[in-house]
């Protein structure tokens, strides 16, 4: 059920601030990143010629993903999206879900914000009937790289923790086979975003609730700021615009079923993306 006490001090991220966050992104959500997300999600759906009757959008942010024919429930941390989405409020690492309830689990642009991605796996994991698909895409390592950089010089006597602790594909990969999933594939897409300023790029993040959810991270000084914009800046191409990178991860995993293919032996090729992807085309 909703957790709306005060956030364990050994989690990663202040629950209480993610709801805060993403509350007020939903007033004035900027959500072009996540949109792109989608479609990779639908061109992965796009690949898979049967049927999905029930299916659970685990952290929904106001809506988006769409499937006709198919019962969608959707969840999302913050009051507002959910509301929006006409779902109910959950944290995606504690849904009330049981067990065999789906036959399809999306997740778009929320796992690298969540305190238990294991558990969020497992219990999408569970939820799925036999042979349901797991789809989900996140931003991962090398996200903001250019901001990152930034802050740092800015910072460079007493670096803070601004950034969120970020996963690579093969660590994603090794979480889906870590929950159980089989046939599970982890790959990676960039999308360059050019900028005129820092500011522009932070305006972005409040929009999408991409900002900093770490606890006890001193609050940022006009120095800081003016440092990390002016680092920022030195960064641009000749037209006064800096790109910056945005790493989305997809993950694809199946809940085990005896119709699935056998896993590859030990030093044989892994699964590919579109093997994972055919295993119920005759189904």
């Amino acid at each position: 059920m909703p957790h709306n006490g005060p956030s364990d001090s050994s989690e990663i991220f202040d629950r209480a601030l993610r709801r805060k966050r993403r509350d007020r992104a939903a007033r004035h959500y900027e959500g072009f990143v996540r949109e792109h997300m989608l479609e990779g999600i639908q061109d992965r759906l796009a690949a898979v010629t049967r049927a999905f009757g029930d299916v659970l959008d685990l952290g929904s942010f106001g809506g988006g993903f769409e499937l006709p024919g198919a019962r969608v429930t959707r969840i999302d941390a913050g009051a507002r999206f959910a509301t929006m989405a006409g779902g109910i409020q959950a944290d995606e690492d504690r849904h009330p879900f049981p067990e065999a309830s789906f036959d399809l689990v999306v997740s778009v642009g929320v796992l690298d914000q969540i305190n238990d991605v294991p558990g969020a796996l497992a219990l999408a994991r569970r939820a799925l009937r036999p042979d349901g698909l797991f789809l989900g895409a996140f931003l991962g390592a090398g996200t903001l790289a250019t901001l990152r950089g930034a802050f740092l010089k800015a910072e460079a006597e007493r670096p803070a923790a601004r950034f969120h602790p970020q996963i690579d594909v093969r660590a994603a990969g090794d979480l889906l086979t870590r929950a159980g999933f089989a046939l599970p594939v982890a790959d990676v897409e960039t999308l360059t975003v050019r900028y005129g300023s820092m500011f522009s790029l932070l305006r972005d993040l409040r929009g999408m609730a991409a900002t900093n959810l770490l606890p006890g991270t001193p609050p940022l000084t006009r120095n800081t700021l003016a440092g990390a914009a002016q680092a920022f800046a030195e960064r641009a191409d000749p037209d006064g615009r800096t790109a910056e990178r945005f790493e989305i991860v997809y993950l694809t995993g199946w809940a085990p079923d005896e119709s699935q293919p056998k896993p590859a032996r030990r030093g044989s090729a892994t699964t590919s993306l579109a093997e994972a992807l055919r295993v119920k085309q005759q189904g």
